[in-house]
Parts: C-alpha cells; sequence; structure tokens
C-alpha cells in the first residue's frame, strides 16, 4: 500500500497528489511514467511521474478526471492509501548535451513537460517555455515554469489569460525571428504536437513528442498504444510504453494515434458517469 502525503487541486479536473514510494522516487526520471491501481479492484493505468522528492521518498502525480479510475483517484484524500504504484517506467528523456531547447505544454501535458523543463534547467540550458490552455480557469503550474525557463508566454485559447491562442502561434514567431533550439520539446493532447511538428518542420529543428496519451495498460500487451513511425527504412511499428514515450515528432503517424486516442472515448465517459452515479447513492 502506498500513502497519499498530500493533494492539491490544480483546477476543476486537474489534481496533483504527492505519493509515498521512496524506491520509486530514488529512481525515477524526467519523461518516466508509474502503473497505478487505485484499491485491489481497480484496473492498472499510466500516469507520466511529474516530480520527485528523493528526500521525503514522494512522487509527484498530476491527472485529469476523465474516466471511473481517475474520479476515483481525485477522490482520494490526503492519508488515504493506493493498492499499487510500481515505476519507474518508460525510457527517460533524452536530455544530454542540449544546451537551448523549446519546451511546448498543452494543458495536463504541462505536468509532464514541467520535470523536463526543470532538468534541463539543472543541466544548465537555456530553457524556453510555452504553455496553452483552453482558458484562464485551467491554467496550472504557471509560477513551477517561470522559476525553471528562461523566458515563458502562456496561451489561450479564448484570451481570457495570457496572450489567445495556440501554442503554435508564439513558436512560429520565435523561429520567423530567427531562433535556434537544439530541440523543441512538445507534450499535450495529440492535435497540438501534430500542429507542433508541422510548425517547426520548415525550419528543419528537432522535434521530441511525447505519445503518452495513447498509453493503456502501460506494458505493451494491451496493444492500444500501437505507434506507427515512417522512418527512412519504411513504415515501423512501436509501442508507447515500451519504447517510449517519447519518439521523433516527424516520424510519428498522428492521424492513425488521434483515430486510437478516441477508440475509448464513449467507454471512458459511460464508465466514468456509471462511477459518479455510484459515490452519489452512496453519499460520498
Amino acid at each position: 500500500m502506498y500513502r497519499i502525503a498530500e493533494k492539491k487541486i490544480l483546477n476543476p479536473t486537474v489534481t496533483q497528489l504527492q505519493i509515498e514510494a521512496p524506491l520509486v522516487a530514488k529512481k525515477a526520471k524526467a519523461g518516466q511514467f508509474i502503473i497505478l491501481r487505485v484499491d485491489e479492484e481497480g484496473e492498472r493505468i499510466p500516469l507520466t511521474v511529474a516530480g520527485t522528492d528523493p528526500a521525503a521518498g514522494t512522487v509527484k502525480i498530476i491527472f485529469q478526471t476523465v474516466g471511473a479510475t481517475t474520479e476515483k483517484l481525485a477522490r482520494k484524500e490526503a492519508g488515504d492509501f493506493l493498492q499499487d504504484f510500481v515505476g519507474p517506467l518508460g525510457v527517460a528523456t533524452e536530455l544530454e548535451g542540449l544546451k537551448k531547447v523549446c519546451i511546448v505544454g498543452g494543458g495536463v501535458g504541462c505536468a509532464i513537460a514541467l520535470p523536463i523543463a526543470q532538468a534541463l534547467k539543472n543541466l544548465g540550458a537555456e530553457v524556453t517555455g510555452i504553455i496553452g490552455f483552453r482558458n484562464g480557469d485551467l491554467v496550472i503550474l504557471e509560477e513551477e515554469f517561470r522559476a525553471c525557463c528562461n523566458t515563458l508566454t502562456v496561451m489561450t485559447d479564448d484570451g481570457s489569460y495570457g496572450k489567445k491562442g495556440n501554442v503554435t502561434l508564439p513558436l512560429k514567431e520565435l523561429l520567423e525571428k530567427g531562433e535556434k533550439f537544439d530541440r523543441i520539446i512538445a507534450i499535450g493532447p495529440l492535435v497540438m504536437m501534430k500542429f507542433t511538428v508541422l510548425t517547426a518542420k520548415p525550419f528543419a529543428i528537432p522535434v521530441t513528442v511525447s505519445m503518452n496519451p495513447i498509453m493503456i495498460d502501460g506494458t505493451g500487451m494491451c496493444g492500444g498504444c500501437r505507434l506507427t513511425l515512417n522512418t527512412p527504412a519504411g513504415k515501423v511499428t512501436k509501442f508507447a510504453c515500451v519504447d517510449g514515450p517519447d519518439f521523433d515528432g516527424y516520424q510519428v503517424d498522428f492521424d492513425e494515434a488521434m483515430l486510437r486516442g478516441r477508440m475509448y472515448g464513449a467507454f471512458e465517459k459511460h464508465a466514468h458517469e456509471e462511477t459518479c452515479n455510484l459515490f452519489k447513492k452512496e453519499g460520498k
């Protein structure tokens, strides 16, 4: 059993938990993930590590309530316990040798982008941050990004906070002004990552994307995170959880990935509604 040391509500649908897991905290690196179960009868879900405190033995996870399991997880409080918390899993983000990087985060994907930005700062790199949200009420982790980025631009679709528009607008402006990044690291919704890649392509800047949005069981056995890469040698099949979650953005078949990502939307919505109704009947 793994104790929840701290709980923080970041916005109406996003929750941050600090989990007591000393062994995971000691070994986890930016870009890796864990698999958890809320209770004995719960499903396994992968969540990317949003930060660690090896001294305290805690691991930070940040998640959005979208299905039955995340609804149950969001209802947990500090002092409660999780059944399982296994990791670190996946390949850590490759940061060696990077001196100037642009981090592009969208929505809850910012929780994954943040530890990468922090790791880059610790390595002495110059970090430009661009983070985007649907509206001002959904903005998360702004202070944390400002602490580790040399410059930070906050975008909202409706202009209710920061600048109006999506994350590709300031990225395009920077590139057109002649900014030369060693790498762009984009993490967020699939469509956001797709257009970040398309924006960077004319400037031939390497782009790393995190394909965690299509991960399901976290082991590759379910096949749900199967991914097609268009490599110089031809089409190659990879699995986001086993071979990633990071991939060369120019190689990813985003259209196929988005189609796959929508496959379980109706099921998740139904399971979420059933779970909420169950909690209401129990008076919780």
